[in-house]
C-alpha cells in the first residue's frame, strides 16, 4: 500500500508518466465527474480546485517538485481516491478514527517523510513540499491525516491490537492491510473519466491511458501492464 510515510513511493512524481499498456472499458460518468467512487461524485469542478491548490504549492519549490500540468491532475485525482478507499476500509473493520489520531498519524508521516528526504539531500523540508512533492494537495491534510489513522489503526487490528515491530508481524499485517484495501476498491466499483486516465489498481493511481497509434514491425518496449481492475 502506497502512504506518505514512504515518501519516496508515494511521490507523484512518478504518476502518469509514459505509455501505459492496455486499456479497459469505462463505466458511463455523469456529466461533469471525474470520478465515481461509490455512491460519491468527484466532480470535475472540485478537482479543477485541488489541483489549482497542488499546482500553488508545488510552484514555490521551483527544481524540487517538478511536475506537469497532466502529472497534477493525476496525482490529485488519485489521491482523492485514495481516501475514499481507506474511508470504506474503515467502514468495513468498524474503525473510528478521532481528530486527535488524525493529527497524530500526519505528524508521524511528516517526521518519518522529511527524514527520508533530507537523507536524499533536501534541506529545509517543510510539511507543504512533503505534501506538494508526494502529489498531495496541502488542502487535504486533514484528509491524508484520516487516510493514515485508518491504516494505523488496521494495522494494530491484525497485530492484536499493537503495531507491529518486527519485520514478519510487519510483513503479514501488511498483506492483510494491502488485501483490505483491494475488497474495499472492489467494492466502491471506482469508475475514473477516461479524460484523466485510468486507475491503475496495483498502485490505486491513476495513469494515462495509451492511445492507439501505428508502428511498424521490429523490437519495441512497453512500460509494465496496467492493472485495470482489482486482483481479489
Amino acid at each position: 500500500m502506497t502512504v506518505l510515510r514512504r515518501l519516496v513511493t508515494a511521490s507523484a512524481i512518478a504518476i502518469g508518466i509514459g505509455v501505459m499498456a492496455a486499456g479497459c472499458a469505462v463505466t458511463p460518468l455523469k456529466m461533469g465527474s471525474a470520478a465515481i467512487v461509490g455512491n460519491n461524485r468527484i466532480t470535475v469542478a472540485t478537482l479543477g480546485s485541488e489541483v489549482t491548490n497542488l499546482s500553488q504549492a508545488a510552484s514555490k519549490y521551483p527544481g524540487v517538485v517538478t511536475l506537469t500540468p497532466t502529472q497534477e491532475t493525476q496525482a490529485t485525482l488519485t489521491w482523492l481516491i485514495r481516501y475514499q478507499i481507506n474511508d470504506e476500509i474503515a467502514r468495513q473493520a468498524g474503525i473510528t478514527v478521532t481528530t486527535a489520531q488524525a493529527e497524530a498519524a500526519l505528524a508521524a508521516a511528516y517526521s518519518s517523510a522529511a527524514a527520508s528526504a533530507e537523507q536524499q539531500g533536501l534541506t529545509n523540508v517543510t510539511p507543504e513540499l512533503i505534501l506538494a512533492g508526494s502529489g498531495v494537495p496541502p488542502n487535504t491534510s486533514a484528509l491524508l491525516g484520516r487516510y493514515e489513522a485508518i491504516a494505523d489503526q488496521y494495522l494494530k487490528m491484525v497485530n492484536g491490537g499493537q503495531a507491529p515491530t518486527s519485520t514478519s508481524a510487519s510483513t503479514a499485517a501488511d498483506a492483510k492491510l494491502s488485501s483490505a484495501e483491494c475488497q474495499a476498491a472492489k467494492a466502491l466499483n471506482i469508475s475514473v473519466n477516461p479524460q484523466y486516465g485510468q486507475l491503475d489498481y496495483s498502485q490505486y493511481q491513476v495513469v494515462s491511458v495509451p492511445s492507439p497509434v501505428f508502428r511498424s514491425a521490429g523490437p519495441s518496449t512497453s512500460a509494465s501492464p496496467v492493472m485495470t481492475a482489482p486482483a481479489c
